[in-house]
């Protein structure tokens, strides 16, 4: 994962802040959040909890309605709480932190008489660890969105930054598998070169196995090859656009996708501002040249 900075920490929180974030089984693997170490803590006494979502503003957790936590929480004056988070990072470390917070709403959960579902109200800015997990998430997500066609020519730079193993990758089109080189990635697709007839691959479904470092993985993403032209000279070889599946691209992909367009953005927004900052500079040093030559006059 990419070191995150201040400003970006700040940039989520103020971008994603009533953002809710619920813990699906793949956003919490995603996240490598984990559940066993969440639990709330009220007058000296921790109790396990499930976590069900949470902005940056408050998070809702489910309890069962016959223990101890929910008599507590039930209770009109309910002392100072604390949500414990752990998320395990890309070391194998375990980050875990408190959230102070106070009890907000308390109702039933998907009408059982067994649960309910208690929202927490943040009472202070959560740790930046929390901000930096989930933003990057929603961020992604949004990316993927509204940058969706955004493409990424693949070469030796290209593949370092988005920490591509290989641009040679296996694909499987209608159960058999193929040897390809990966040419452009977006998050909505991919162009591929591998051999065969364009007139028998297009409108073939296909899904594209990606090992990628730092973390080490290897992503499956299914999708429909929507073009194939022949590449110029052989009738035996094409190149192949293929949109994928929105329901079926991984979220860790996402994320490898949105890590690498925003550090671009970045890079790009830098070199304006330093730009504009030179161009100032420059007429500064005019107008200050201009007035020391009317002295002189």
């Amino acid at each position: 994962m990419a070191i995150t900075t201040l400003q970006q920490i700040t940039h989520y929180y103020d971008q994603y802040r009533d953002r809710e974030l619920t813990f699906t089984k793949d956003i919490i693997k995603t996240l490598a959040l984990d559940p066993r170490q969440v639990y709330v803590k009220c007058n000296g006494t921790q109790w396990p909890c499930i976590i069900n979502s949470t902005s940056f503003m408050h998070a809702k957790i489910i309890i069962g309605t016959k223990t101890e936590a929910f008599a507590e929480f039930a209770k009109k004056t309910v002392s100072p709480i604390n949500l414990r988070f752990c998320f395990i990072e890309s070391d194998g470390q375990p980050n875990s932190f408190m959230v102070p917070c106070k009890v907000g709403q308390i109702g039933t959960y998907m009408n059982s008489t067994d649960l309910a579902i208690v929202t927490l109200n943040f009472t202070q800015r959560p740790s930046d660890a929390l901000i930096e997990h989930t933003g990057r998430l929603l961020e992604a997500n949004d990316n993927s969105i509204r940058r969706r066609d955004e493409s990424i020519v693949i070469n030796d730079d290209t593949k370092r930054r988005l920490k591509l193993s290989t641009e040679k990758i296996s694909v499987n089109i209608q159960n058999v598998p193929r040897n390809s080189v990966l040419r452009e990635l977006s998050f909505g697709g991919a162009k591929i070169v591998l051999m065969g007839l364009a007139q028998f691959l297009t409108h073939k479904g296909v899904t594209l196995t990606l090992d990628f470092d730092e973390p080490q993985e290897t992503l499956t993403v299914k999708g429909i090859i929507t073009s194939a032209e022949p590449v110029e000279g052989r009738k035996d070889i094409v190149t192949a656009t293929i949109d994928f599946s929105d329901e079926d691209i991984p979220l860790e992909y996402k994320l490898h996708i949105n890590e690498f367009i925003t550090s671009v953005h970045n890079r790009q927004m830098n070199n304006v501002e330093q730009k504009e900052l030179l161009r100032r500079q420059m007429e500064a040093r005019a107008k200050l040249s201009a007035a020391q030559a009317n002295l002189t006059k």
